[in-house]
């Protein structure tokens, strides 16, 4: 799959690949006037001029959680029908990159990360939004090394007249609610 590496989304060059998942891929880039760095999260779908703006509505949402502990998004937008989001870069990478299987921890970093992600799960639930994509890799580390809880793309708006089992099932099998499971 080739990369969008020099390429230009509204106002950030893409410098390189941080990494691919499932439904995107996430870039450093840096803001072409003000040369600051930021990660742009590029879906890898095309959006019809139909559906971009459920995209920007989505957007809009996540865009306006404000928490020390989840990543903030900047700027969102649809170019030549390639949505993407613009997030605070983390300098240091997500839990799995730094921490691999076998990783011993202090008891008291253990406990920093667990109260950080509580933190900003209840956030997001106090504002109806159900992660969905809870892992390692969507922890990222902040410059202070504080977890930022990231990804919220597979977010949705909990409606109590909508009962779970009606929402697709999306996520990380592994890390996925057992309530969340196909039957």
């Amino acid at each position: 799959m080739a990369t969008r590496v020099g390429q230009q989304l509204g106002s950030y060059r893409l410098l390189r690949l941080l990494g691919r998942g499932g439904f995107a891929e996430v870039y450093l880039g840096e803001q072409v006037y003000l040369n600051t760095h930021a990660a742009l999260k590029v879906l890898h779908v095309r959006l019809t001029d139909e559906q971009a703006p459920n995209f920007l509505q989505e957007a809009r949402t996540i865009a306006h959680l404000e928490h020390p502990h989840i990543v903030p998004v900047l700027d969102y937008g649809v170019q030549e029908g390639t949505p993407y989001l613009v997030m605070r870069y983390a300098p240091h990478g997500n839990l799995r990159t730094a921490h691999p299987i076998g990783s011993v921890l202090p008891a008291e970093t253990i406990v920093a990360y667990v109260k950080h992600v509580a933190t900003a799960l209840a956030y997001a639930h106090e504002r109806h939004l159900i992660h969905r994509d809870i892992k390692p890799e969507n922890m990222l580390l902040g410059s202070h090394r504080q977890v930022l809880l990231g990804d919220f793309g597979l977010a949705v708006v909990a409606h109590h007249s909508h009962p779970q089992e009606l929402q697709p099932v999306v996520g990380t099998i592994s890390y996925m609610a057992p309530e969340q499971l196909p039957d």
